[in-house]
């Protein structure tokens, strides 16, 4: 089954295009991954999690032992992907403002291709992010490329540590946005949204438990300070191909972030479209708000692994959470 040809097909030209079976055949390639790198992640340390089974310890972050981001796709990434080294890698920790990041990143990168559309057609406003800009993580699942060979940049995002990238990532210096958030807001997201999801076999964890598990470093690509630190490293090694983000700055100074965010990418604005109030266009269309009412596509119907860490739902609001900053005291006071 196609897209309907007059909303999606020119917005969608430099991407293959998705079909009904798509997630068949997705969930049957994450059986095989996980039972071809079994052998090598069940003899890594474990512990509990709120969400999944297991998280498993792997290049010193943990992993889940299931659903997208899990350790076996992580490990099976590191062995097959290639990057191109036009690439755009979108990096951060699961609840961190990533579903904003990618449609900031996506309207900035491809605007001249909406210049002249009506609003209702803008491709944010009919389809939902993770849609428009896929994680790689996702890609080792498919059985065809997201985007087109002729294609460039291709954008893609990441909940995958700095440390465990794939290796051509590092070798191209590819560049990457990595976004910040703060460690309380990330936990306190990354618990009551996944624990609405979590699987009633599993048994219950309390708020207070999985508080000291997250304290410990054990959540879903954490320890958080770890990954945190390892990308501002990185970035200040290397700040002309990566760039360091905060949820809280971008939240109070949109604007001049999305203006930084441009240059990095090498699309600046140029002072026409400042003055024609295009950032305030790109920064109105992808707002919290507006990406909170999404739907998600008919043919992407999400796993309920995937939902654990935000991935997927009936609408966006099931992957974005409209957070005003230091929301965790309404839970911590």
């Amino acid at each position: 089954m196609s897209l309907p040809k007059a909303s999606h097909d020119s917005l969608l030209s430099s991407v293959t295009e998705p079909s009904l079976e798509d997630p068949i055949i997705e969930e049957a390639n994450m059986a095989l991954i996980i039972d071809r790198y079994k052998d090598r992640f069940i003899v890594l340390p474990k512990e509990k999690c709120w969400f999944t089974k297991n998280l498993y310890l792997y290049q010193g972050h943990w992993h889940p032992s299931e659903h997208l981001f899990s350790v076996a796709n992580v490990m099976a990434l590191q062995d097959t992907f290639q990057a191109n080294q036009s690439d755009i890698y979108l990096a951060a920790l699961p609840k961190s403002g990533t579903t904003w990041i990618k449609a900031l990143t996506f309207a900035i990168v491809n605007r001249t291709k909406y210049k002249n559309n009506s609003l209702s057609t803008h491709m944010l406003l009919i389809s939902n992010p993770h849609d428009c800009l896929p994680y790689i993580e996702g890609e080792i699942l498919r059985n065809k490329p997201t985007y087109v060979v002729e294609n460039s940049p291709r954008l893609f995002a990441t909940h995958i540590p700095y440390s465990s990238l794939p290796q051509s990532i590092i070798d191209y210096g590819c560049r990457i946005v990595y976004m910040c958030r703060n460690a309380k807001d990330v936990f306190v997201s990354l618990f009551h949204f996944p624990s609405k999801l979590r699987d009633k076999s599993l048994g219950i964890i309390t708020f207070e438990e999985a508080f000291k598990m997250f304290c410990k470093g054990v959540s879903p690509c954490g320890p958080y300070w770890d990954h945190v630190k390892e990308y501002y490293e990185a970035y200040i090694k290397h700040p002309t191909r990566i760039l360091f983000l905060t949820y809280e700055n971008m939240s109070v100074d949109t604007i001049n972030n999305v203006k930084h965010l441009a240059e990095f990418l090498g699309y600046p604005f140029t002072k026409e479209e400042e003055a024609e109030g295009e950032v305030e266009e790109i920064v109105r269309i992808d707002s919290p708000p507006r990406l909170l009412r999404l739907p998600l596509s008919p043919l992407s119907p999400p796993r309920k692994d995937d939902l654990a860490l935000g991935v997927g739902g009936s609408t966006a609001s099931t992957s974005f959470k409209e957070s005003s900053l230091g929301g965790f005291l309404v839970v911590f006071l």
